[in-house]
């Protein structure tokens, strides 16, 4: 059995060679903490220490202090998604408002879209308590609408909001006023989010877990669990020792969970591209606009992300390598296959005054998602084994959300009624090659649609379907 956390063809790779800006600026000492060595026993035993184990371990701690907590982690903190994602702090569920309304009804999406909205500011809030210096700017979010073939996208969007009775939570901005708030190419319109911001993640992965280890929790690296155990004493096993618990082992490890039996058809790992600027100079942030540094993006089969770090620089994110045979998450394949040259020209193609900056950081990193792209949160209370997963993209907030409904469930709490992501596992994916065969073939329709839209073109024939299988 492979290691979880580690799939057939996935190398060890350091901190320095993933290449993120994030662990690189995070201002803290990436050097492993000590790997466990013996036998222990604690009250929850976590593996994962990204964002969703270490938010579960707090939320834990919320809820009952006296309990003793580890977690496992095969390489540091923040080695995942955690430490390698868009830097949005972002209000936005994995299945947007239309989506989310039409598959549960209005009274639960408004709830959830609230929910978001509430874990963006409590998390500002934890970070300021806490003085984990993350860069927290609760700046909003703004999606553009960069061709006429987006304007119905843009409406619909903000429709589905004004149903829900948020209006207020948004505005719809017109060609005028959207060329005023970022002075990019094409752009038609813009929606834009009043809650929200960005942040360093690498600073607050790192910085969660200084909390907990301040607070008792015990966190080993370099821990490999080779498997677990379910019962009335469950267990991670790792190759240094078992971790046993008494009350709860708790598995969050996103994309990585993939190597695991129960979990290799609940979840794809799919992979997201980043390239980050120099600082710009202030002539060119005069020709760029984005004054406001909102979460930036448009409205764009193939997905992309734009941040303003703190220090004056332009993060694009977007399509990452193709999705690999049998979930393979092999580093080395990610960088080599990454699509960075896409990300520059992209970036140019918004800005072209920006021809010949400076790119400081590349990198890519694998996310997981579901096959209905909704994130999954269950406890087996007899088998005493519990899990957070699926975050398609937008982990930053959904993972503390998630994880404070885990830790209800471990603690007693009554589960919100509310919550669509209660479930026992999410349905499966196709088997290989089924699997493999849709997936490349959607990732191949949709950056085929984006390029027809961009050249002014009509979409390809087979756009409807390739919509149908690919969106929520």
């Amino acid at each position: 059995m492979a290691p979880i956390g580690e799939t057939a063809g996935t190398d060890p790779v350091s901190p320095d060679a993933i290449g993120s800006y994030w662990l690189a600026s995070c201002d803290d000492d990436l050097t492993p903490r000590p790997a466990l060595t013996s036998d222990e026993t604690v009250d929850v035993a976590i593996l994962g220490g990204g964002f969703s184990g270490l938010w579960t371990a707090w939320f834990l701690l919320q809820a009952d202090p006296a309990l003793s907590i580890a977690i496992v982690e095969r390489q540091i903190c923040g080695f995942g998604a955690s430490g390698r994602n868009g830097g949005w702090c972002s209000p936005r569920f994995p299945i947007n408002p239309a989506a989310l309304t039409r598959r549960f009804g209005a009274r639960t999406a408004r709830a959830m879209l609230f929910a978001q909205q509430a874990m963006v500011d409590e998390v500002g809030r934890i970070c300021a308590q806490e003085g984990i210096d993350a860069h927290f700017n609760p700046v909003g979010v703004l999606t553009l609408a960069r061709s006429a073939s987006q304007i119905p996208s843009l409406r619909q969007s903000y429709d589905a909001y004004a149903r829900l009775g948020m209006a207020d939570a948004c505005e719809l901005l017109d060609a005028g006023q959207a060329r005023e708030a970022v002075h990019a190419t094409e752009v038609q319109g813009a929606l834009r989010l009043r809650v929200g911001g960005t942040i360093h993640p690498g600073r607050l992965v790192r910085g969660l877990a200084r909390a907990l280890e301040r607070r008792g929790v015990r966190i080993y690296e370099g821990t490999e669990v080779l498997q677990t155990s379910a019962g009335m004493q469950p267990a991670l096993v790792t190759t240094g020792g078992t971790l046993c618990a008494r009350r709860a082992v708790l598995l969050a490890g996103e994309a990585f969970l993939t190597s695991l039996p129960d979990y290799r058809r609940q979840l794809i790992p799919m992979a997201s591209t980043i390239m980050l600027t120099a600082p710009l100079t202030a002539d060119r942030w005069d020709q760029v606009g984005w004054a406001g540094g909102e979460c930036l993006s448009s409205y764009v089969h193939t997905t992309n992300y734009l941040t303003r770090t703190a220090d004056g620089r332009i993060l694009f994110g977007s399509r990452g390598a193709p999705y690999r045979y049998a979930s393979d998450m092999s580093e080395t394949a990610l960088r080599e296959n990454a699509n960075f040259g896409w990300i520059r020209d992209r970036l140019l193609e918004w800005w072209p005054s920006l021809e010949g900056v400076e790119f400081t950081h590349q990198w890519a990193g694998y996310l997981g998602v579901p096959r209905d792209w909704l994130p999954t949160v269950h406890f087996d209370s007899n088998r005493r084994i519990g899990h957070a997963y699926g975050y398609t993209g937008h982990g930053v907030i959904t993972s503390a959300i998630s994880a404070r409904a885990l830790a209800g469930l471990v603690t007693g709490a009554a589960p919100d009624p509310h919550a669509p992501y209660l479930r026992r596992q999410a349905p499966s994916w196709e088997v290989e090659p089924l699997r493999w065969a849709g997936i490349r073939y959607v990732q191949n329709a949709f950056l085929r649609m984006d390029l027809a839209e961009t050249a002014g073109k009509t979409p390809p024939l087979d756009a409807p379907l390739a919509t149908f299988l690919g969106e929520p």
